[in-house]
């Protein structure tokens, strides 16, 4: 057997740089943008008018995911992406040397926003089709945990790149232009890697219609399935309350590792919290997100939903502790951080398995896009409050509060019904007619 195809015959070979280059182009787009922007002295109204709408198509995605479900091949969709995603990348990094870059700028980020969701449908739905049912379950905490690796080393090594350049002596747009430029032979590298890799299975094709009408039709049959599901609008409701709490720690959870301790916080450096967060953090979350793809994949979502959802939302009671005595410990703020990033990375395994089993049937490309579009809603709504919430509470109270928001996600779980099975590691000869 050829490198190539032993490259696409080993999930190993393409699910973690493929889940590492889908999260790379959302964490540049939605958060580190604000800081380039803050750099290149824009104001912070501006910032958080026109930064807040490059966040929208990861939410409206669902209305162009039967496009993706009905034309071209999975693949097709996914590699194409990334190769349009790296030349937005360039766009960025030649329009930002322009008079007038705030507003191309804007225009390509919005570009490369529109790639990133499309992508985003795309590349989940051939997961799904790649992968038999055990390995999307063994997979999904290696998958979440490369998707959180991009996320941090977007938000670590790059922003801490462009801060040495400028440092140095360089001037901020071209510094930021060398990041941007970097990004794009990056994706362009992952487009290229993945033509080889990823595999081509015999489920990943494109719909053949007789007239557009027949097209038409199929495009809002997705839509009307979707809602038709069992238990369709339980399952919405356990979306958007997953991370409701999350979506207001998130936010405000930086900002008190960073404000004075005469303000509530706990007065870490940048350099601290980068630290804490993008190494010690890290570690604990991948070793959470990957435990928890291997135990649902023994025992099923079922068995493990009620653990998991416990371990998504109770370790967040660390920060209502720190934020009671604020302790100047390194150490112990540190060992608090991994048991919160820990549980998180083991909850959420369960959360993405979830969306998969809502997903399941015709269409589960566009319908598994569906469900991350409401994620996308149930992280955007306590994320806009969150802040008015902090001023108003006080760090402690705040994160009393969020220990109160997740008692919805626990009332709505009850009313949950999976499938004991799904998920569950199969014996061999069940896995082979997968």
């Amino acid at each position: 057997m050829n490198l190539i195809a032993k490259l696409k015959k080993n999930p190993w070979f393409w699910i973690p740089s493929l889940y590492y280059a889908q999260g790379l182009p959302y964490i540049m787009v939605v958060e580190v943008s604000v800081i380039m922007y803050q750099n290149l002295d824009i104001s912070n109204a501006e910032i958080g008018l026109y930064t807040s709408l490059l966040y929208l198509p990861w939410i409206i995605k669902p209305f162009w995911s039967p496009l993706v479900e009905n034309t071209k091949t999975k693949r097709w969709w996914t590699i194409g992406m990334q190769f349009v995603m790296g030349a937005a990348f360039a766009g960025v990094a030649l329009v930002l040397l322009t008079p007038s870059f705030f507003a191309f700028s804007l225009i390509v980020l919005y570009l490369l926003a529109l790639a990133s969701a499309t992508h985003d449908i795309a590349a989940d739905g051939f997961y799904m089709i790649a992968l038999n049912e055990e390995k999307q379950s063994f997979f999904v905490g290696i998958r979440s945990t490369f998707y959180r690796i991009a996320i941090i080393s977007g938000k670590g090594a790059l922003v801490i790149l462009a801060g040495y350049l400028i440092e140095s002596g360089t001037d901020v747009d071209y510094a930021w232009a060398v990041t941007f430029g970097i990004l794009a032979v990056v994706m362009t590298v992952f487009a290229l890697y993945h033509t080889l890799s990823i595999p081509k299975p015999a489920g990943d094709y494109a719909e053949e219609y007789d007239s557009p009408k027949e097209q038409l039709a199929a495009f809002f049959k997705v839509f009307i399935d979707f809602f038709k599901k069992k238990q369709i609008w339980v399952a919405l409701a356990f979306i958007l309350f997953y991370r409701f709490a999350e979506g207001q720690l998130v936010k405000m959870g930086p900002p008190f590792f960073l404000d004075e301790i005469k303000a509530g916080g706990l007065g870490l450096s940048t350099s601290d919290l980068g630290f804490i967060y993008g190494t010690i953090g890290v570690i604990a979350l991948t070793i959470g997100g990957i435990i928890g793809g291997v135990v649902i994949s023994r025992k099923g979502l079922k068995y493990w939903l009620w653990p998991m959802l416990i371990a998504m939302n109770v370790p967040n009671l660390v920060y209502v502790i720190l934020a009671y005595f604020q302790p100047e410990s390194y150490t112990l703020i540190s060992a608090f951080v991994a048991i919160e990033q820990f549980g998180y990375g083991f909850g959420f395994a369960a959360f993405l398995m979830f969306l998969i089993y809502v997903a399941q049937g015709e269409n589960k490309t566009a319908h598994y896009a569906f469900g991350t579009g409401f994620m996308a809603l149930g992280m955007l709504i306590p994320g806009s409050i969150s802040g008015f919430m902090q001023e108003w509470l006080g760090y402690l109270n705040f994160f009393i509060w969020v220990m109160i928001a997740t008692i919805p996600i626990f009332i709505v779980t009850k009313f949950v019904d999976i499938d004991p099975d799904f998920g569950k590691k199969k014996d061999k000869q069940e896995a082979e007619n997968n």
